[in-house]
């Protein structure tokens, strides 16, 4: 009962209205609040962006320097076409009722179709789930290359440290993991203070050089990075693939939309990130024309030798906050996919009594943190793993226009042409990015593809399993009709209170209502079959949240609506109930869950390394009764065996 059913989860969209989200005072603190949150991962980029990018195309030899800046014009047009205008112009727009990332894009692309689309609706759903595994890619891989990349410039300022680099970087991650159970209100509070200090140091370090080297400002010109690439065949090809790397973190400008809007988002994108970025890339394409030995490090020796500590230090506190925007990123795509019935029931902890949005996901912190630290033990190195980077990105960028596209055609209602000529060169450019990208999965990049077909197989396991167990409800269980007329032909011994009885199907009684007829040989005097139902919306009102169908004297219908955003709060929900006419005292009231045991049958739906995959995903869910915030102390649990 506790998932949507696959043809709910293509098709069943509802017209409810969000819940009211507490707004800050004006939106210049929500900019300056973004800066912390939003842009901690593209703002960490340039501690190794445009070393990679000049390693790759060094590979045909020594570069002139107007090679470097056809290189570091490829950095600044790529920020300008794929962050500017695909993300900050156009997909802001699309927000889903005030919540943006590519769970939310990809039901606002199946409300678009309407409901009578099933086959299309299984291409975007199944587009929505790459995207979602696509994110745990580069959730491994951010953390790793980050912080490895901030202790890296340990040894500008002693060689003596090289030996520890990576235990250092190790340690680092298990603190930072560690520390999420304790949520992130309080850090969070420092995070765009310091991150906002990390631009201006951006910008100033970038200033500071340009004087070695003014005619850098030529990469403005975007016909010299067209040059290079049509000069330079597959080492311009190869040099994309580093140069992406300016890019990745640009998702998290949608992904966060609903925390602090498009306008703050927008306005401290244009007027601090942005500009700190470009002003930090061309003083270390000056450095490095004007000096080519610093080509090997060209951020930190942006600064001079007694700043190489301080540097080292900060660089390691915004790679810890860009870390830890991404983990926190993982914790809240993981609950929207419970909540669209893409995975089982996931022990959810709610770290912040003011902010819904932050959870913490025992299972989920301690997987990515294994991944991790296995990516760090393998790949040793910043530069290793920066071959790992850029194509879990690349294809959930591709994902997003693909999904956009839908939404301009069916809800923004715009033309074909119109559309087309939009999407066509931003899909054309991610495309070529996917491409060079790909190039490296011999190198490193096999492991966010590898980590993302996992997941994607999970997903695909978990909704075929409960599709099958669906199907095997219908068959085995009775109707409502049925048992309404048992009860009215052989009336059971009546006892007194309230019953809530949970199921996710409307045709059928619940099982565990039939066990405790069964076994029990009683009725309540009242008795409420509950059905949940997470509908494409992030918040649904309180006055929207129940809606009632009384079937005779004896039972009530009851359909409770949570958005995928919200905790599913049974209890609370339930509470509104007398604003309907029902009087409901919860700690007066019996909850009957039924709960099933999964057993692999002979003659398998499914291929048995699936139906196994499922029986545990199925046995890992956690406790219903915890889930949906039920008292423990009020529920019966009834078990019922289903086969797989």
């Amino acid at each position: 009962m506790s998932h949507i059913t696959v043809e709910e989860t293509i098709c069943d969209i509802t017209d409810s209205n969000e819940e009211e989200k507490p707004h800050h005072h004006g939106w210049v603190s929500l900019a300056f609040g973004s800066i912390g949150i939003v842009y901690g991962d593209i703002g960490t980029s340039p501690l190794y962006a445009l070393r990679e990018s000049l390693t790759a195309a060094s590979k045909g030899g020594n570069l002139s320097p107007a090679e470097i800046i056809g290189v570091l014009s490829m950095i600044l047009w790529t920020l300008i076409v794929i962050v500017t205008i695909k993300y900050v112009m156009l997909v802001l727009r699309a927000d889903n009722h005030g919540e943006g990332g590519i769970l939310s894009l990809m039901a606002m692309a199946r409300d678009a179709l309407g409901k009578h689309c099933v086959k299309r609706g299984v291409c975007i759903l199944f587009l929505g789930m790459a995207g979602a595994a696509l994110f745990y890619g580069d959730a491994t891989i951010t953390p790793a290359i980050s912080v490895l990349s901030a202790v890296e410039g340990l040894s500008l300022v002693t060689n003596k440290l090289d030996p520890y680099l990576v235990l250092i970087a190790l340690v680092i991650i298990v603190i930072l993991f560690l520390m999420q159970r304790s949520g992130t209100e309080k850090v969070a509070r420092y995070f765009s203070p310091v991150m906002v200090l990390w631009f201006i140091i951006l910008a100033a370090g970038g200033i500071y050089h340009l004087q070695d080297y003014p005619e850098v400002l030529n990469a403005f010109n975007p016909w010299l990075a067209v040059t290079f690439i049509l000069h330079h065949g597959m080492i311009s090809f190869m040099t994309l693939g580093a140069v992406f790397l300016t890019v990745t973190g640009a998702e998290a400008l949608y992904a966060d939309l609903g925390h602090f809007g498009k306008k703050p988002i927008r306005y401290a994108w244009l007027y601090l990130v942005m500009p700190s970025l470009f002003l930090n890339y061309l003083g270390q394409a000056a450095l490095v024309l004007s000096n080519p030995a610093a080509a090997a490090n060209p951020f930190f020796l942006l600064y001079p030798e007694w700043a190489l500590l301080p540097m080292v230090i900060l660089s390691g506190f915004a790679t810890v906050i860009a870390s830890q925007a991404v983990i926190s990123g993982a914790f809240s795509l993981t609950h929207q996919a419970v909540q669209l019935g893409l995975l089982p029931r996931l022990h959810v902890e709610y770290t912040s009594a003011k902010h819904i949005g932050q959870i913490y996901m025992p299972k989920v912190n301690w997987l990515l943190l294994c991944c991790v630290l296995m990516l760090i033990a393998l790949f040793r190195s910043s530069s290793n793993l920066a071959s790992a980077y850029g194509i879990a990105v690349t294809g959930t960028m591709i994902i997003t226009a693909i999904l956009i596209f839908i939404v301009m055609r069916h809800q923004w209602k715009w033309s074909l042409s119109l559309s087309l000529l939009v999407i066509s060169p931003l899909l054309i450019i991610d495309g070529v990015f996917l491409a060079a990208n790909l190039m490296k999965v011999l190198d490193g990049g096999y492991m966010p593809l590898l980590f993302s077909s996992i997941l994607i197989v999970m997903m695909r396991t978990w909704l075929k399993g409960t599709s099958e167990l669906q199907v095997q409800s219908q068959e085995e269980h009775h109707t409502m009709e049925w048992m309404l007329k048992e009860l009215h032909e052989n009336p059971p011994h009546r006892v007194d209170g309230t019953a809530v009885y949970l199921t996710s199907t409307v045709e059928y009684a619940p099982p565990a209502l039939l066990q405790n007829l069964k076994h029990n040989k009683v009725l309540h005097q009242r008795n409420i079959i509950l059905t949940l139902r997470f509908d494409n919306r992030p918040y649904i009102k309180d006055n929207d949240r129940v809606s009632i169908e009384v079937i005779n004297d004896d039972f009530t219908r009851v359909y409770m609506h949570f958005g995928y955003m919200e905790k599913p709060n049974v209890t609370r929900g339930l509470q509104t109930l007398h604003r309907h006419g029902i009087k409901l005292i919860i700690m007066m009231t019996s909850f009957f869950i039924s709960r099933r045991k999964i057993v692999q049958s002979k003659t398998n739906a499914m291929p048995i390394w699936q139906d196994k995959l499922f029986m545990m995903m199925a046995n890992s869910a956690s406790d219903a009764a915890a889930f949906f915030h039920i008292p423990p102390t009020r529920v019966v649990e009834l078990g019922v065996q289903m086969t797989v």
